[in-house]
């Protein structure tokens, strides 16, 4: 790993680990490096490191062993594997049609002040990524798990998780680069904060039609896309 130009957010660091364990580039039980090496590789301080540790841990994927270090626990499933390799970005944004809405009127439900802190730190690691797609995508898919975890429901933690590690195929890596320009990703980032608001707000059905009229937005944005 190279050590970074610019300091990237924790939800950031997560994400390119999250890549690389479910990519099998770090295998099931292995220990990943010391938090202060990860901390010089990244250029960040090892509360950032931490803070992503914990974030991996929540999703199932390490377990964080005072003492002892940090080990894989993710084993991908071959079968899935499959599925996800051989999916298009639209059937990601269909399958999260088919999810995302009754998640956040969940989210209205469960949702506490830490998980609205939280969720305020990665609208602003968004707000501040316009020009960066990539910083953006990362922060962009810890705050849609963030809403699966608010549920506390971990079959739809689960099946998050396994929609969004789409993400990691090169198929979306090529989307990404022609989808998120500056004035996308600020439509997206004015879009998040609606969303937070309703359930700020504790209104169901509204944060449920926000993010269905923001999946709608994604999903012409990938059509067009794909069209070129």
């Amino acid at each position: 790993m190279n050590q970074q130009q610019t300091r990237m957010g924790s939800a950031e660091i997560a994400g390119l680990l999250r890549r690389e364990i479910q990519a099998g580039r770090l295998a099931a039980r292995e220990r990943l490096q010391p938090e202060r090496k990860l901390a010089e590789d990244y250029n960040v301080a090892r509360g950032t490191i931490r803070e992503a540790l914990n974030q991996l841990e929540k999703e199932g994927l390490v377990d964080v062993r005072p003492g002892s270090g940090t080990y894989v626990t993710f084993e991908p499933v071959e079968e899935t594997n499959t599925i996800v390799a051989n999916a298009r970005p639209l059937e990601l944004i269909d399958a999260r049609f088919a999810l995302e809405p009754h998640i956040c009127r969940l989210a209205v439900l469960h949702a506490r002040k830490p998980d609205f802190v939280r969720a305020e730190e990665l609208l602003s690691e968004m707000e501040s990524c316009v020009s960066n797609p990539t910083g953006f995508s990362v922060a962009d898919a810890a705050f849609h798990n963030l809403l699966a975890e608010i549920t506390g429901n971990s079959l739809l933690i689960w099946m998050v998780g396994q929609i969004n590690s789409v993400r990691s195929q090169e198929q979306w890596s090529r989307m990404l680069r022609l989808t998120l320009n500056e004035a996308t990703i600020s439509q997206y980032n004015t879009q998040h904060r609606q969303l937070l608001n309703a359930i700020r707000t504790r209104e169901p059905e509204r944060a449920a039609t926000l993010m269905k009229s923001h999946l709608e937005t994604a999903r012409l944005s990938l059509t067009r896309a794909a069209a070129t």
